[in-house]
């Protein structure tokens, strides 16, 4: 692995910025692990993490998707349920799906819900909040927009929030993506960050930007107005 890391780090100046098309290039070019290795985006942020009106949280659909297949359950009743099962959601139910939640059952990696049946999940709470699946507003995972958000879900929407150092980690991919791929990901994740500076927040918004692979080096990011 030593020799591995010390060939990539060849491969560029670890103290230049790049591009965003450029940085995808050498993020590709040195992920080689014998892996379909993610992707993955870093965005240090001039913010307060412990200040609630500078947390950063918020959704974008990768125009590529993340090469991942994510299993989408939905909870809803009646019209909203139908919605769910034509948009190509992998589960939906009310009730009975509530109490296989409850007993244990997590055979999916993202949950929807209709506003006017959270009411039934309020006990879930405590089993699906430690894995971040509670259904959220603020995650559009709580909406009326039952077919939209299942097609959007399953087409590469992700979520993010910033970490509690004020940082922002999202995958965008794999190093199987072609460059342009992954540098489409990687501008739309930013070009929503920047729509979300916080009025709170003081200096510098966009402190640094890093691309790297899961066992790969990380390149940084040249700072843009635009990306």
């Amino acid at each position: 692995m030593a020799k591995r890391m010390e060939a990539a780090l060849k491969e560029f100046d670890r103290l230049k910025t790049y591009p965003v098309d450029e940085a995808a290039q050498l993020v590709k070019k040195t992920a080689t692990a014998k892996f379909d290795e993610s992707v993955e985006l870093h965005v240090r942020l001039g913010i307060d993490p412990k200040q609630s009106d500078q947390q950063i949280r918020g959704t974008v659909p990768l125009p590529h998707g993340t090469g991942a297949t994510r299993k989408v359950a939905v909870i809803a009743k009646g019209e909203k349920a139908k919605e769910a099962q034509a948009a190509g959601a992998d589960i939906v139910g009310h009730m009975e799906l509530v109490a296989e939640i409850e007993g244990g059952k997590f055979d999916f990696d993202v949950l929807v819900a209709s506003p006017d049946v959270m009411k039934d999940l309020a006990k879930l709470g405590k089993v699906l909040g430690p894995r971040g699946l509670m259904p959220n507003p603020k995650s559009g995972t709580v909406t009326f927009e039952i077919g939209k958000t299942v097609k959007e879900l399953k087409a590469g929407r992700v979520e993010f929030k910033n970490d509690d150092f004020g940082i922002v980690h999202l995958a965008v991919g794999k190093k199987s993506f072609e460059p342009a791929q992954i540098a489409a990901n990687a501008r739309a994740v930013l070009q929503v960050i920047q729509k979300m500076r916080p009025s709170a927040a003081k200096g510098v918004y966009v402190r640094s930007v890093t691309l790297s692979s899961t066992m790969g080096p990380g390149v940084k990011v040249a700072l843009s107005d635009k990306y």
